[in-house]
């Protein structure tokens, strides 16, 4: 039996998977409607086959492997063959354009690029020009793939076939190679977000993707019978530590949807026991279930916030294990099964045993809504540079407002600034080919500065995040300025999708509101009001209004918290189009891009501040096929109610 000694590498807990359980479901895929299913044992022969082949076509150990593609059983595969002949996998985007994937191809120097499909062997074929480092690229979804020059391109199964046939000949070589892998063997290397600048190379050992994974697992008490649908993109830290670390040392089971289009259908399919989404997605699910009571009938409505109501007041204390009296626990027990339960089965959340949000912080009425549901969703706070976890909250200990306790063998300590600072073995080894901004993150003490401000709690122990370190500022009062705050109360409202709040070193705070196209769609759907593009939504009176009354009802709240009174929101406009990461607004992870925003909308941000009514505007947009243009409109902004913070809370009691 393998002993933690042997377990050091990615590939070695498969080969113990594959012993251990042998016969356990290891993945599924969803395809042409129909799951099929591979155990372990033939997870493990898929992998081995593909090492092989990598072997056949002169992969060396250190070579960086580019994998761009969807989730799908084979390009996880295609990550640990990597890792077993000592190559370094390097997970992109697959939404990302040309332009960012050939940043990245060249940075790392990937003399390999494994495709998904053809739409993404064209964007590879695209950089060729300008990146001479891609010498093979293998592609596993062989449509539309016919005609194209193959002298250096290769279909992934035919590589896996030469594999199997050259067992013989490179076996003795895998397993040396395999051998050689250590604790200090690079395990992947994932890119930053770049929410500040160019991506970095984040660099990932064996030894901090297992130990997280490790400590985490035993955490939440994970084993080889979780659930997980793997829908995530496989660049994003997050995804490589539930999908690929967790899921080899728990020895789970990781679903792989058909599509982005499908991934709703078939989580309700899976029924997952084990869920990491991004506010994000739990922000998206709420806003169809509200759509969808804004349609029902005047019972099914009254019973729906009849008994939402009653959840609100004692679900998660029933949840957390918390005393409640016996009615209020039989009304609880009738709302489950004519509300809770048929909604989580719609939503595919019933068999959920942890649930996880983190990248951002979630509104806290969102998080109180799941919970209310018996749905145990935690928050989590991490980086990739801290293998994901540096906070969790434990069972019991579950709150909105804060990100919970130091994660198993992560420290944490809080600088004089504020800013929060940790160090664990899941600490990164060092972002490549960039020694400054490694020394300037990591110091020799191995302690990170995470760039966020925020302090421990008294008696809890718990993790408080204010911002970003760097978004935290001071209005010209001197008062607190902390814009995610603000951002995330407002996103609670079905309608509005995303906002960013301006206010440093100013007198007064001002936002941009970009509105959900499917909530306020079918809004107007049901009041009759007519549109033709977002633009003519965004911009309809009745639209402004609406916004407006969802703005004064933030203001109410914030002036209840004398800290962040100040950010109030004084002046809003609707931005007549949505951030995109095509458009450099947002990061593929939809975090936004704050500095680039302000850049390319001065001239809205200067009429917010200077009193305007209206602002004629031109956006330059990208479109899907690259090719660039115009958004020319005249953008409406508006005065917003703000309250006396005094005033605000006798209100309020």
């Amino acid at each position: 039996m393998a002993t933690q000694a042997d377990l050091q590498s990615v590939p070695a807990l498969l080969a113990r998977n594959a012993t251990r359980y042998a016969s356990l479901t290891a993945y599924r895929e969803k395809e042409f409607g129909i799951w099929q299913a591979w155990t372990w044992a033939q997870a493990a022969e898929e992998v081995n086959a593909m090492a092989l082949g990598f072997l056949a076509l002169g992969m060396e150990r250190g070579d960086h492997v580019a994998i761009i593609g969807r989730n799908r059983p084979a390009l996880y595969w295609a990550m640990v063959a990597a890792q077993s002949v000592g190559a370094i996998p390097v997970p992109q985007y697959a939404d990302a354009v040309a332009e960012e994937m050939a940043y990245v191809l060249e940075h790392c120097g990937a003399r390999f690029a494994i495709c998904g499909d053809q739409e993404q062997v064209d964007k590879v074929i695209e950089v060729q020009d300008t990146v001479d480092c891609v010498e093979t690229i293998l592609y596993l979804d062989k449509r539309g793939m016919r005609k194209y020059d193959h002298t250096s391109m290769n279909w992934l199964m035919d590589v896996q076939d030469e594999g199997r046939a050259a067992r013989q000949r490179f076996e003795p070589e895998l397993k040396k190679r395999i051998a050689e892998l250590n604790y200090d063997s690079t395990c992947v290397m994932l890119y930053t977000s770049g929410t500040t600048g160019k991506p970095k190379g984040v660099v990932m050992s064996n030894r901090n993707i297992i130990e997280a994974s490790k400590s985490s697992s035993e955490f939440d008490n994970l084993t080889h019978r979780e659930e997980i649908l793997a829908y995530l993109p496989m660049a994003w830290v997050g995804d490589f530590i539930f999908a690929v670390g967790q899921a080899y040392w728990a020895g789970f089971t990781v679903n792989c949807p058909e599509s982005a289009a499908t991934m709703l259908t078939d989580l309700r399919e899976i029924g997952p026991t084990y869920y990491f989404a991004p506010p994000r997605v739990f922000e998206t699910m709420l806003t169809t279930v509200m759509i969808r009571m804004e349609d029902a009938g005047a019972t099914k409505k009254k019973m729906f916030d009849t008994y939402m109501a009653h959840a609100r007041k004692v679900g998660g204390l029933i949840l957390d294990g918390k005393p409640v009296n016996a009615s209020d626990r039989m009304k609880y027990r009738i709302g489950e099964m004519l509300v809770y339960g048929p909604l989580k089965n719609t939503l595919g959340l019933t068999n959920i045993r942890v649930a996880y949000t983190a990248g951002e912080a979630i509104g806290p009425e969102i998080f109180d809504f799941y919970r209310s549901l018996g749905i145990n969703l935690k928050q989590l706070y991490g980086q990739t540079e801290a293998s994901v976890f540096i906070t969790q909250q434990p069972d019991g200990e579950v709150r909105s407002d804060t990100v919970g306790v130091p994660s198993p063998g992560v420290e944490v300590r809080i600088g004089d600034n504020g800013e929060v600072f940790y160090r664990s073995p899941g600490t990164f080894v060092e972002y490549y080919k960039n020694p400054e901004s490694t020394a300037s993150t990591k110091d020799p003490e191995g302690w990170v500065a995470t760039g966020d401000a925020g302090f421990f709690e008294e008696g809890t122990g718990h993790l408080r995040i204010i911002d970003r370190a760097k978004d935290v500022g001071k209005m010209a009062n001197g008062a607190l300025f902390a814009p995610k705050y603000v951002e995330n109360k407002l996103k609670f409202f079905p309608s509005i999708l995303e906002a960013v709040v301006f206010g440093n070193t100013r007198d007064r705070c001002t936002a941009f509101i970009n509105i959900d196209l499917t909530a306020v769609g079918n809004w107007a759907e049901r009041n009759n009001i007519a549109y033709s593009s977002y633009q003519e939504l965004a911009g309809h009176p009745q639209v402004l209004e609406m916004m407006q009354g969802h703005v004064e009802e933030v203001n109410e709240s914030v002036a209840q918290d004398p800290m962040l009174s100040s950010c109030q929101i004084h002046r809003f406009l609707i931005l007549h189009k949505e951030l995109d990461a095509d458009d450099g607004e947002m990061t593929r992870t939809r975090k936004v891009r704050r500095r680039i925003v302000e850049e390319k909308f001065a001239d809205l941000i200067a009429g917010l501040y200077e009193g305007a009514d209206q602002v004629y505007t031109e956006t330059e947009v990208t479109y899907e096929d690259g090719r660039k243009g115009a958004i020319k409109a005249t953008v409406e902004l508006r005065d917003a109610r703000v309250f006396d913070t005094v005033a605000a809370s006798v209100a309020a009691q």
